[in-house]
């Protein structure tokens, strides 16, 4: 039997240990981004309420659908954050699977990520009640926002969603370089040559198969020695003594 101990453990390169670090930063960063979310959507609801008073668009439900736009799609970022975040420990295993799953998840949420900053640096707030004529427009409704939210909250989302971006990009990048393309590869069991006395490990016996007995020797033959035969004649038997020594075979004496 091949000893398990001779098989050498795979050497995880470096690209790959930065490639999982950077997916838990990455998820790190959708934690925040959910949390500041949260802290300000009541802030925000109000802005949005004050922005659509004088309109006859219903402020209540411009910010229902924000809830459902900003806060769901807020957690829906943060599940497959962590979706990643469990690729990257199977990731530091090896399994390929995982790799190119990670590739898969990793390429929507840079287009989710990369889709959010650009809507917010081309014209940030735009629910589409200002397309009414009585409407607020996009720029009074993110004036209304700057004024009601704490200066920190913009460019501290900005710069958590191009830190995410960059990390998660960076991460699929060092997962498909040729370096770490053998650390993902099925590794095989070494082959060692059996000991003596020893069965071979590439062909075990099937379960119910009976064996064959080990031969202690030559079969067939008797182990006692040479046959034994029949002893020679003897050189006088007992029929071929004269007369004379027979018992009872003496003449009488003569008177």
């Amino acid at each position: 039997m091949v000893d398990s101990q001779s098989t050498p453990a795979r050497q995880r390169p470096s690209i790959v240990s930065i490639s999982s670090y950077l997916l838990f930063l990455f998820l790190a960063l959708q934690v925040i981004s959910l949390i500041i979310t949260l802290s300000t959507f009541g802030k925000t609801r109000d802005a949005l309420r004050a922005a659509y008073a004088d309109s006859n668009t219903d402020g209540d439900q411009v910010a229902d659908v924000f809830a459902v736009v900003g806060i769901g799609g807020s957690i829906v970022l943060l599940l497959l954050a962590v979706v990643l975040g469990v690729l990257a420990l199977f990731n530091n295993q090896g399994r390929n699977g995982a790799r190119i799953t990670t590739w898969i998840v990793g390429g929507i949420m840079v287009c989710c990520v990369g889709g959010g900053l650009l809507s917010n640096a081309a014209g940030g707030f735009n629910t589409g009640g200002g397309n009414t004529s009585d409407g607020p427009s996009p720029e009074e409704i993110q004036r209304r926002l700057e004024e009601a939210l704490p200066s920190w909250v913009t460019p501290v989302s900005l710069l958590l969603g191009v830190l995410s971006l960059i990390a998660l990009i960076a991460a699929l990048v060092l997962l498909a370089l040729p370096k770490a393309n053998p650390f993902f590869r099925k590794q095989t069991a070494a082959w060692e040559p059996p000991t003596p006395g020893a069965s071979y490990p590439g062909n075990p016996q099937a379960p119910g198969q009976p064996g064959y007995p080990q031969a202690s020797g030559e079969p067939g033959y008797p182990s006692s020695g040479e046959p034994s035969y029949p002893p020679p004649p003897a050189a006088n038997r007992p029929d071929d003594t004269p007369p004379t020594d027979r018992p009872g075979s003496n003449p009488p004496p003569t008177s």
